[in-house]
């Protein structure tokens, strides 16, 4: 369900960034992203895939990013991403290209979530930069093209969401998706009162019919996420 940011939370008065950011805003879960380095893709692939009971399909390449995923969409308008790095010199400059290296290389796992938001105009001008251009050639030809804000501060402090914008909802990866698979549990580990500020209203809120799990870990982010299949719940770490 799509929810208003700040539906909770109320901003201070004086915030005036914040507040404006409250006003009709709307965000909502877009995707979980799991990384794996590109010599471990395919395994990880037909592993999750067996888990959950499902068939991951070829999303293609992110060329300015240096990477490439596998999707499985979900009928709720969200979708798993498993993405890995490319031998390419833009996956060790580019933000997205280093988040996923980066949790490749300390092991594979949950890189982070990302959240769906109708404008990125409201947050580049509270977090103080613009929002960077996305696109990613699917096998067919076809270029899925997007914004996004937030990879930055998701490589410093990776239990926060980056947040995105399609440019096309009528080409979301999550078109056409499954309804035998959702998200029914997060668990996160990290600063709670970071994250609640970064989204500005209660991760709870977002999350909505999610249930949210604070657990305690070495590694702060998304720890595992649950999900309902046709055989039961599967927790994915």
């Amino acid at each position: 369900m799509t929810r208003p940011a700040c539906r909770i939370s109320k901003p201070d008065p004086g915030d005036a960034d914040l507040s404006r950011l409250c006003q009709s805003f709307l965000m909502q879960l877009d995707h979980v992203a799991y990384a794996v380095t590109n010599a471990e893709l395919a395994d990880t692939v037909q592993r999750l895939g067996a888990e959950l009971g499902v068939a991951f399909i070829d999303g293609g390449k992110h060329p300015r990013a240096g990477t490439r995923n596998f999707i499985f969409p979900m009928a709720s308008g969200q979708y798993i991403e498993i993405v890995a790095p490319l031998e390419h010199p833009v996956a060790e400059t580019v933000p997205f290209g280093q988040a996923v290296r980066n949790r490749a290389e300390a092991g594979g796992g949950w890189m982070g979530w990302a959240v769906r938001v109708d404008d990125v105009a409201p947050l580049e001008a509270r977090i103080g930069r613009p929002a960077g251009l996305g696109h990613r050639l699917r096998p067919g030809g076809t270029d899925l093209t997007w914004k996004q804000i937030g990879v930055i501060d998701l490589i410093a402090e990776p239990i926060l969401p980056f947040f995105i914008k399609w440019d096309d909802m009528s080409a979301h990866p999550s078109v056409g998706g499954s309804q035998s698979v959702s998200i029914t549990e997060f668990a996160l580990s990290g600063d709670r009162d970071s994250l609640t500020s970064w989204l500005g209203d209660s991760p709870e809120a977002l999350l909505d019919d999610i249930a949210l799990t604070w657990v305690e870990d070495d590694e702060i982010g998304l720890s595992s996420v649950t999900f309902q299949t046709p055989s039961g719940a599967v927790t994915i770490s």
